[in-house]
Formats: structure tokens, sequence, C-alpha cells
């Protein structure tokens, strides 16, 4: 046998695409090459493969060894190739049976003594092979518990290139396999979900977060220091409903790009991420050098991302946020490619009313000039402000409120979004939308969803003075739907309406 063949997936992105592994035995000195746009990490994997055979009592061919990755127009990035270009090989030399592992993908990194290692991206690989219609996968043991996670194909852990060619042997030979090795099962993590009842006051706040939580509203909080912005914002992911299945997996497949998977592997709840003030574009956005890897917006998908001291972050990090709140996703562009993450999350911005934060009530002690208090907001640009359906402004925790009652439990608030996003998945179904923030705003100005004059007479004159924008107005319309789907009513009344352009121009009815 002079030419092998195997499959495995190149991850660009959270997406893959199968590749074609070849492996050609040809006469000439010992030479062992790999070609298909192959990075450093896969350049070097025929010195591995050569450790790992050794050390596997494994001989490969005594001459020159060409290995081709196809499509080769696609670049290979990793050391996620290892064990398929090992295979590859085995089968080019007659030590694996060419038709045992001609349509099997196989992923892993070999290390020097033949141990199979994990690597990150099994996900979307096993998501791939899927779509490209394979029925095995070989992934590293470390790795199966996340492969496992997709259904219909057969997932083989293995822990060294040994046992692996053991099992094609027996398979081969029609004999018993061998014992395969022990998976690791996954741990059932459970948090403590932070809760509402925990805030002191702020019940204005307290029913901006239920409506933003509601309808999958962005929120901006302004306010002094110890009025409560980061605890309410902490809230926000324990009033959200548990993701589906298939928005737990393309989650999931976004943390096991970056190999930052969790002990219980499936990620079920929205996430949450506070990326530090001092972030980089790449660090937000997503990028970097070699392999294009997620940001924080992406690692917020269907989640939560809170940006805390606002202000603080570089101008071009915030304006950036634009693209993937309008559309869902954001565009990384590299030379020979354009990589999109998906990007879709609730935005919770907070902020002080300036630099030292006291500017604040009758009293104020703020010792801030009055251009560094303006420059300091207007680093928040008006045209992200204008896509952030609920603004907030936050004053001071008072005496009387450490004195009043106890206010409602998350569990209590989160049922009541539950049903609110219940209503408003069945209403918009038809049309093919789940939340209210995600209807567009030609359709809500369009019948039958248009509503009468009466009731936006409020919102009509405020966009005649400059006050609204048409952005800002169809925001307001769907905060609008959901204060009315919290109220239970078919549709949105004057009431409902006024307090959607109260929670826009910063105060919220109680």
């Amino acid at each position: 046998m002079t030419l092998g063949r195997t499959r495995s997936v190149a991850v660009w992105g959270i997406h893959g695409r199968l590749v074609e592994v070849e492996a050609d035995v040809s006469p000439g000195l010992p030479k062992f090459i790999v070609s298909g746009m192959p990075d450093a990490a896969c350049k070097q994997a025929p010195d591995r493969i050569r450790a790992a055979a050794n050390n596997c009592e494994l001989d490969l061919p005594k001459q020159r060894l060409t290995v081709n990755l196809s499509p080769a127009s696609l670049p290979k990035q990793g050391s996620g190739f290892d064990l398929a270009i090992a295979v590859a090989v085995l089968v080019s030399g007659g030590t694996i049976e060419a038709d045992l592992v001609a349509t099997t993908v196989h992923v892993g990194e070999l290390g020097l003594d033949g141990t199979v290692r994990a690597i990150p991206g099994v996900l979307p690989a096993v998501l791939a092979a899927v779509d490209a219609g394979a029925r095995q996968v070989v992934v590293p043991v470390a790795n199966a518990a996340e492969a496992a996670l997709v259904p219909d194909i057969e997932v083989v852990p293995v822990d060294s290139l040994g046992a692996l060619v053991r099992r094609y042997q027996a398979l081969a030979r029609r004999r018993p396999l061998p014992e395969p090795p022990p998976v690791p099962e996954p741990v059932q993590v459970v948090g403590r979900v932070p809760d509402l009842a925990d805030v002191v006051g702020q019940a204005e706040a307290r029913y901006a977060l239920e409506v933003a939580a509601a309808g999958g509203h962005h929120l901006a909080m302004i306010g002094p220091p110890g009025a409560g912005k980061t605890m309410i914002a902490e809230r926000l992911p324990g009033l959200l409903p548990p993701l589906t299945r298939e928005q737990a997996l393309e989650v999931t497949a976004i943390h096991s790009v970056l190999g930052a998977l969790p002990e219980q592997v499936l990620i079920d709840r929205p996430p949450f991420v506070a990326p530090h003030h001092g972030a980089s574009m790449p660090a937000v956005v997503g990028g970097g050098s070699g392999r294009v890897r997620p940001g924080a917006v992406s690692r917020a998908h269907r989640g939560v991302m809170f940006l805390d001291e606002c202000p603080e972050f570089r101008r071009d990090v915030l304006d950036a946020l634009r693209q993937p709140l309008e559309s869902g996703v954001v565009q990384v562009a590299r030379a020979d490619q354009v990589v999109t993450f998906p990007a879709r999350f609730q935005l919770v911005l907070a902020a002080n009313p300036c630099p030292c934060g006291q500017n604040y009530g009758k009293g104020s002690k703020c010792t801030c000039a009055p251009q560094r208090r303006r420059d300091y907001l207007g680093r928040m640009s008006g045209p992200l402000l204008d896509r952030v359906d609920v603004q907030l402004t936050m004053l001071p925790v008072t005496r009387a409120s450490l004195a009043g009652p106890r206010g409602e439990s998350t569990a209590q608030v989160a049922a009541r979004v539950v049903d609110a996003r219940r209503r408003q998945a069945k209403r918009w179904a038809p049309i093919g939308f789940a939340r209210n923030s995600e209807v567009p705003g030609a359709v809500l100005r369009s019948s039958p969803w248009r509503l009468p004059g009466d009731v936006t007479r409020g919102l009509d004159r405020a966009m005649e003075l400059g006050q609204l924008t048409l952005r800002g107005y169809d925001r307001c319309l769907r905060v609008a739907w959901t204060i009315g789907d919290l109220d239970g009513a078919e549709q949105p009344g004057f009431r409902q309406v006024e307090e959607a352009r109260g929670l826009r121009a910063g105060s919220a009815a109680a």
C-alpha cells in the first residue's frame, strides 16, 4: 500500500470543514512533508508523529512521505491534525487496513510518548463532521464527553496511538475489541444564583431589570458609586430562561474553541461576561495573531455582557459594539478570510455620573470641571446609546430603604419573565422571531401590529421635537410590547407606551 487516506476537520472561527488527509509513500531518502497550507504547529507534526510511533513500537515507512491536507487552499491551524496524519501514514505503510479508516474522522494531538492529548474546538469539529455525513469520529479521551454532546455520530475515545492501532487491527482480524479507556464523567456544577432580593431599595432599577430580562433589551445605568449597579447587572442572568439544546450547543462550541469549557461540559445557562475596562479590541471583539479567537462579545453569546465603568473603555472598543448589537454577529477580517462569530447578547452598561462619581443630588461634592464631566460621559457615543433600549438614572440607597421590606426574589421575578417570554414567542413565531427586542421596527409600525395613534401620541410628539430618532422610536415600541407582556395585555396601551418612553429617558415606574 503506498497511499493512505482518512479524514480530519479544520476549525475556522466556530465552524469546521471536513479535510481529506492523504499520505503517499514514494522511493527516495527518508523525508516527511506536510502540504496544504499548514501553520507552524501543523508543520511540526512529523516530528511528533515519528517520536510517538517509535515509543508505541510502530514502524513508519522509511522512505519519502508526502502528506496532503485537502482542500489545499484552506488554512490548517493547530496540532489537531496529528492523529489523522499518523493514521494515514500507518495506512500507507500497511499497518492499518485502508477500508477501516477511509471515512472515519480523527482529531487529536500526539505527545512524544504516543498519548493522544486534548485539543480545543472538538465540539465544532464533531458538529462539522456530522454535517458532512461522517458516522464515526475518533477523539482524545479527555474530549470524549464534549464530543458525545453531538447526536447521530459514533464517538470513539482513545488515549494513545498504540491503543488505536490495536483497535483497528482487532477489527481487521474480527477479534474482540480492546477495552476502551474510561471517559471522565461530566460534573454537575450547581452554582449559587445571585438573588435579586439582596438588592436594597432601587425599586425603579429592579423594575427596569425585569423589563430588560423579559424582552431581551439592552440596559444602561448611570449612578454614583455604591448605588448597586454591579449587583443589579450580576442578577440579570438569573432572571433569564435556560438555553435550549440548540442554543446550549452553540454557546458551548464557542467556549470549546477557546479551550475554556467548564466541568459540566454543556453550558445550558446564559453566560455572564464582564471584561476589564482596559481590554483591547481583540479581547472584546475577537481576533489575535495566528488563530482567530472569539472575543468577549462572542463569549457572551445568548447571555449578558456587562461593561462596568463603561466610560473607562476605549472609545473605539465601545463603538465596535454597534455591529453585533444590530446584527447579532461580529466579523473579524483577515488577509485570506473573514471569520464570523455569533454575538447575540444583552448589553448592560454601568457608569458613574462623572470621573469622581460625586455629581448627584443637591449637595453635590463633585470636584470635576464641567468639560471633564462632558468628556467622560461623551465616551459613550450617541449611536451606541441609541441602541440601548432601557436607560436608567440611579440615586444612592437611602436610610429609609434599609428599613424597608425585602424585595422579590430572583425566582419570583424569573417566573414572570418566563411567562412574558412565552407570550412573545407565541406571538412572533409566525414571522420567525422569539423576543420583542428582535422584531424590526418596520414590523411594529405596520399592520396588524401598528398601535393606534392615541396610544403612541407621546412617542410621536417626542419624535417631532427631535427627542427621539427613528431607531429610538422603534426601541420604545419594543419595550412597550414587553411591558404589555408582563402586564398580561394583548397589546400595549397608552400607559405601557409612556412607561417605555420613561425607561428610555432614564426613569422607570415601579
